[in-house]
């Protein structure tokens, strides 16, 4: 699995989404955009494909596509539109984009990855999440909080595991 991060300003979603998918047909592999501001790490991403890659095994994926079931776990969401908060949206914004192949095909991940790149500007957007707008979608009370042992991060990984449980 490879990460690109950077901003983009995005005028038309579903040209932006058009692009990644032609990108991720023509390489063989996944390419799944997310505003950076909600994603708190890069491990919250691996643990969205595994999930998602379990999904599809067993047959109990929701989503066709393996990037909407990606998106599904990251959003610890069965919903579509309401995961889709997680994904791009129009005007300026810090994006990470996912690049995995389910082949394992590293040179097509790092040949997808580059042409990502070309059309983000450069930023390191990976663990800059905005911690309210995390607290509010995960919706994390301070008492939820207080009670673990852990972080933001520790309560989100939480929730896209327990997404499974939920089916």
């Amino acid at each position: 699995m490879r990460l690109v991060e950077g901003s983009v300003d995005i005028d038309d979603v579903d040209a932006f989404v058009e692009r990644l998918s032609g990108i991720g047909e023509s390489h063989g592999v996944t390419v799944q955009a997310f505003d950076a501001r909600y994603v708190v790490s890069r491990a919250h991403l691996e643990r969205a494909v595994e999930l998602a890659d379990r999904a599809f095994e067993r047959g109990e994926n929701v989503a066709r596509d393996r990037g909407v079931e990606i998106l599904l776990y990251a959003a610890g969401r069965r919903q579509i539109d309401r995961a889709l908060t997680l994904g791009v949206s129009p005007g300026t914004q810090p994006v990470v984009v996912l690049v995995d192949s389910d082949a394992g095909d590293e040179a097509a991940e790092r040949e997808a990855a580059g042409s990502v790149e070309e059309g983000l500007a450069p930023e390191e957007t990976l663990g800059t999440f905005d911690e309210e707008r995390v607290r509010t979608y995960f919706d994390v009370s301070d008492r939820e909080l207080d009670a673990v042992a852990g972080t933001l991060e520790d309560v989100v990984l939480e929730r896209v595991a327990l997404l499974d449980v939920e089916k």
